[in-house]
């Protein structure tokens, strides 16, 4: 994985400019797509626009928390807390998102034992059906805050949402704005501001430069945007970034001229299917030392465009180089382009290693 600190960092400040000077919105910028990399998260932290550090695992956050303190940020977690670890989150997490008032009473008892003050977002599902409190349940999500409000140890920070992870909603102007009216409604219940409104992560960040972002909101979560320069609902380029800044680089490891079809009767492969082939004739097949062990294969795009991703195995990727005007040679390496997936796998795997330019 070669990671490009100058045009990362210059991703952040596209980022930064729509979501903070264009949205007036808070910026969390997420660091689970590279497990919380220390160099990613020290320049993240030192960012002077960066105002969170978020993360879906306590682990990761605890690899940079001293970073997010000794440069005046707060951590988030994304995920739901496990009941399991409670005690790991209060010591090393400021803000955690939170859908369930068991999980936030066991917060709030755990923050008491160690003299804190947790802050919690409370989640509402408008939809996507992943974590949150059900829109359509208003009465319950006012009682709740007003109960959270009401607690010692933990502290009501604000209201939040998550769309397209799962249902793959899009966020829109009509259904963020029902979140920014439950919002409105538990501050009138707990008789002061909320101090964020999140509106999302990265597939929300295309209603600002369409000037369609309710106005109430003030939170965006950001990940995929900065990395790889994606709007995430649509696909469009996030303006000002670059979708290289993060490259996959792999070496030749066998290149030979053979057969396009498998010789034999075909049954199912080492991950349970009954792949189909193509037949092109005697072709040019470059073996790479990767596989799908290591990244999502089909998540990867060749720099060199003559290139065409065949298929792999566990440790193995299989290219046909045949129509390439390079003459590739054993040795050689090959770059890709990664989608999130193959980012987020490439990065959890020990045996892709990280070089920093």
């Amino acid at each position: 994985m070669i990671i490009d600190m100058k045009k990362l960092e210059s991703n952040v400040d596209a980022v930064a400019k729509i979501t903070k000077e264009d949205g007036g919105c808070s910026m969390m910028l997420v660091t689970k797509a590279l497990c919380a990399d220390r160099n990613v998260c020290k320049m993240l932290a030192e960012h002077p626009q960066v105002d969170f550090l978020a993360d879906s695992r306590v682990a990761n956050i605890k690899k940079y928390y001293d970073l997010v303190a000794a440069n005046g940020k707060q951590s988030v977690l994304l995920r739901l807390p496990m009941m399991s670890e409670i005690q790991d989150l209060v010591k090393y997490v400021d803000i955690s998102q939170n859908s369930e008032m068991v999980t936030i009473k066991a917060i709030a008892e755990e923050a008491k034992k160690q003299g804190k003050v947790h802050r919690i977002i409370l989640m509402v599902d408008l939809g996507d059906l992943r974590e949150g409190m059900f829109f359509e349940n208003e009465e319950a999500i006012l009682d709740a805050a007003a109960e959270i409000e009401a607690m010692e140890g933990v502290e009501l920070f604000g209201m939040g949402t998550n769309l397209t992870c799962y249902g793959a909603i899009i966020p829109k102007n009509d259904n963020l704005s029902v979140l920014c009216d439950i919002a409105g409604k538990v501050e009138a219940r707990i008789g002061r501001s909320l101090e964020v409104i999140s509106g999302g992560n990265s597939s929300s960040i295309y209603l600002i430069w369409k000037e369609d972002m309710p106005e109430k909101i003030s939170n965006l979560r950001l990940g995929e945007s900065f990395l790889l320069g994606n709007d995430t609902a649509y696909g469009e380029t996030v303006p000002g970034t670059v979708h290289d800044a993060i490259l996959i680089e792999a070496q030749i490891i066998e290149l030979k001229e053979k057969p396009s079809l498998p010789i034999g009767e075909v049954g199912k492969d080492a991950f349970g299917n009954v792949p189909e082939y193509e037949d092109r004739g005697v072709i040019k097949r470059a073996i790479l030392g990767i596989g799908k062990q290591d990244v999502d294969i089909d998540g990867l795009t060749p720099l060199d465009e003559q290139i065409d991703i065949l298929g792999g195995s566990s440790d193995h990727m299989i290219l046909d180089v045949t129509g390439c005007d390079r003459e590739y040679k054993v040795g050689d390496t090959v770059k890709f382009r990664p989608e999130y997936g193959a980012l987020l796998k490439a990065a959890t795997s020990e045996y892709v290693e990280k070089e920093y330019i």
